[in-house]
């Protein structure tokens, strides 16, 4: 039986630009870089929580040939790749601020929402990230119509 999710892979253009914007801007920690000699593994978590580790992984050999690796560049580029994560903070607001004072370009402020408060934005590559503050106590889930939209 599964019993934790260790790791998710996020593709990136370029790993040290990944490096400065996770670790340097969102302020996570790097927890593996080792040159594979077929790849560079590098992943980074949320402090403290090594149990989760995002891959930053650059698109090419050993999992794409060079056409698929153009592709998969394109894709993300267009940031047609779906929701790369999702972080939690104590203070969105907070947050957001300091992010914004970094350089973080965001697709939307920080928004009330039935689950709390959140907002979006994306990796330099265009990597669909968000970041909430969930709501304390018991979550009311609206009906679709009331649900409302993510950027």
């Amino acid at each position: 039986m599964l019993t934790n999710i260790t790791h998710s892979q996020v593709y990136v253009l370029d790993q040290d630009e990944a490096l400065d914007f996770y670790v340097g801007k969102l302020g996570l920690e790097v927890n593996t870089d080792a040159d594979l000699g077929f790849m560079r593994w590098l992943t980074v978590n949320v402090p403290g929580h090594p149990e989760h580790q995002l891959l930053l992984e650059k698109p090419g050999p050993p999992a794409h040939d060079d056409a698929t690796a153009e592709q998969v560049r394109e894709l993300v580029t267009k940031g047609a790749m779906g929701m790369a994560g999702i972080f939690t903070v104590d203070d969105i607001h907070k947050t957001y601020e300091e992010l914004v004072a970094k350089g973080v370009e965001f697709t939307e402020e920080p928004t009330e929402r039935f689950y709390g408060t959140d907002c979006g934005l994306r990796d330099p590559f265009g990597n669909a990230l968000r970041i909430g503050q969930p709501k304390e106590g018991p979550i009311e889930v609206p009906d679709s119509s009331q649900a409302g939209e993510w950027s």
